[in-house]
């Protein structure tokens, strides 16, 4: 019975999110890198190893993908709000605010969370089926299911950061402009600054650094994306608690 009034404002996003179009954005993401790791395969001339097909789809999710699909995301969560001008309904209701935030912050996060898990399942997907239909093409090596979940949950975790961003200006300003050119810009200089040592520390740039030789790298981009992301996230549930949307 307590735990009633904590919950309800999740199921209540969740079920707004089970009418939106994120299932349809949390499928389509990770099936696009499916489908390029499919035909891309069937090109082939010769088996390549397990490894290089996951890395390379882990690549493409961590650098391009997962930034982008954040950035639909967060503003897709928004605007169920924004659209319709609910705010101030919501903000009304006989209970803390933050709650309604922190809802909407789990969804998001959960969701995120599916994507990232879906990546390795549908690469893995692609790939069998590539190599039932061209033999030759069976990938060698182990297929090492421990090590691309955790590559893959590593992934998720330095993103929290970027979420968490993304989140708090989605959800900040009723225009969609502010959340898209914030996730535009930070892929932007994500993909042209690719080399630059100080992208350990840029947020967009903390996922694909879990794809880094160097240890340093690693631990630097996840204690910052997870440790940072969390301090960011609860700041970001403060502020919106206190503020009226523009």
């Amino acid at each position: 019975m307590t735990a009633s009034p904590f919950l309800a404002p999740l199921f209540v996003e969740a079920r707004k999110l089970n009418r939106s179009l994120a299932a349809v954005l949390a499928v389509a993401a990770p099936s696009l890198i499916a489908l390029f790791t499919f035909f891309n395969m069937l090109r082939g001339k010769q088996a390549a190893p397990w490894e290089m097909w996951m890395g390379s789809a882990s690549a493409i999710w961590a650098f391009f993908m997962l930034p982008m699909s954040v950035t639909a995301l967060t503003a897709l969560v928004a605007h169920m709000e924004h659209g319709p001008k609910s705010w101030d309904h919501l903000r009304a209701l006989p209970l803390p605010r933050w709650r309604l935030y922190a809802a909407k912050a789990v969804c998001v996060l959960a969701v995120v969370a599916l994507m990232s898990a879906a990546v390795p399942a549908m690469t893995w997907g692609a790939v069998t089926l590539a190599a039932a239909i061209k033999p030759q093409l069976q990938p060698t090596g182990a297929f090492d299911l421990a090590a691309y979940a955790a590559t893959a949950g590593k992934i998720y975790l330095a993103a929290v950061l970027m979420i968490a961003i993304q989140l708090w200006v989605a959800l900040r300003w009723a225009s969609f402009v502010p959340a898209l050119a914030v996730g535009i810009g930070g892929t932007f200089f994500s993909v042209v600054a690719t080399s630059a040592k100080q992208g350990v520390f840029f947020p967009w740039q903390m996922p694909v650094n879990m794809l880094a030789t160097e240890a340093w790298r690693v631990q630097t981009a996840l204690g910052l994306g997870l440790g940072l992301g969390t301090v960011v996230m609860v700041a970001a549930l403060a502020h919106l608690s206190r503020r009226e949307v523009l």
